[in-house]
């Protein structure tokens, strides 16, 4: 039974994954949704923190998959944790090298409207649906209520990796049309790379393609174990 740890991106929480989670369940695996905190005070190495927890109490490899920015996370959380984990997925994920972080790898306009739009706390708040590419009517009502703000701190903060996550496989499922080089940042750190056509949150707008690709990848775990 593959145990998959699915990780939400900024502005989002576990709730990114309720039309993918009981697809994979339907399939016979487990699946882990942890909770990143969103205050003031948190930092990307907060984030990393509450995946290695997770990892630890799942105690068997597993495929670690983060949407967007929790690239980031479940990258440096593989690195702390390599022998809990057999697969690292990206969902049009960020992705980068030892000193890499959202704004060092973003564009500069990326950056500068993200700077502009966080409050005196240090959080940002969460984008309209549309940003995510959520245009259907009852998807973006149902997404809205669940986005939330999400700290500053994890976009200018970096990863700290040893080079252990590099010798974990990694497969990144990117959406066209692309919103950023996801593609090309995943096959810099050396990741076989799957289109998919659909928006950011695939997740939310193509449930079975997300499943689908995450099934595909146990099952190549399963054979490489």
């Amino acid at each position: 039974m593959t145990t998959f740890v699915l990780v939400p991106g900024a502005w989002h929480g576990p709730s990114a994954w309720d039309r993918v989670v009981p697809l994979l369940e339907r399939a016979g695996a487990r699946t882990v949704t942890p909770d990143l905190a969103a205050t003031p005070e948190t930092g990307l190495r907060d984030h990393v923190e509450t995946v290695v927890a997770a990892l630890d109490a799942v105690g068997e490899p597993v495929v670690l998959a983060g949407h967007s920015y929790a690239g980031l996370v479940v990258r440096q959380a593989a690195d702390r944790r390599p022998e809990r984990v057999g697969h690292v997925a990206l969902i049009d994920g960020w992705a980068g090298p030892d000193g890499a972080g959202m704004f060092t790898l973003a564009p500069e306009a990326f950056v500068s409207r993200i700077r502009a739009a966080a409050d005196e706390n240090g959080l940002v708040p969460a984008p309209a649906p549309g940003a995510f590419g959520i245009d259907d009517p009852d998807d973006a009502e149902w997404l809205r209520p669940r986005l939330r703000p999400h700290p500053l701190r994890t976009f200018t903060d970096t990863t700290t990796l040893t080079g252990a996550v590099d010798r974990i496989p990694g497969t990144a499922l990117y959406c066209r049309p692309r919103t950023m080089p996801f593609d090309e940042l995943a096959e810099k750190v050396g990741y076989r790379t799957v289109p998919v056509d659909g928006p950011h949150n695939v997740m939310l707008a193509l449930p079975e393609a997300v499943a689908r690709f995450l099934l595909d990848i146990s099952e190549v775990q399963n054979q490489e174990a």
